[in-house]
């Protein structure tokens, strides 16, 4: 079953595994040793994280090198940056409404004095 970026992040132990390891690549029992659960269940994370493609695994010697490709990311960005646009419209009009109110509110306080 292929997997996409949003499952991967949906869960908050695979954010943690992938900024654990943003920062450069670890061996599965570090990152293991990291977490609070088995070792088998951050390995069922792990897994997840690469069907997504945002973890590589490197096999050196005996160990398995987890690493993070954070290019997968960008699909994300590029979903929030759509209504990132939507709210920044609506908190204009917002404040343009209420300027508006403001200026209304300090033209009729002075006339009535």
């Amino acid at each position: 079953m292929r997997r996409d970026v949003f499952q991967a992040i949906a869960d908050p132990t695979r954010r943690e595994i992938i900024r654990v390891i943003a920062a450069g690549a670890l061996t599965l029992n570090t990152v293991a040793e990291t977490f609070d659960m088995s070792r088998q269940a951050v390995s069922k994370h792990v897994k997840i994280l690469t069907e997504c493609g945002l973890i590589t695994i490197r096999k050196q010697g005996r160990e398995h090198y987890c690493q993070a490709d954070l290019r997968k990311l960008g699909e994300v960005s590029a979903w929030i940056e759509q209504y990132r646009q939507y709210w920044e419209d609506r908190l204009d009009n917002l404040e343009r409404y209420l300027s508006t109110i403001q200026s209304k509110n300090k033209h009729h306080g002075k006339s009535s004095k």
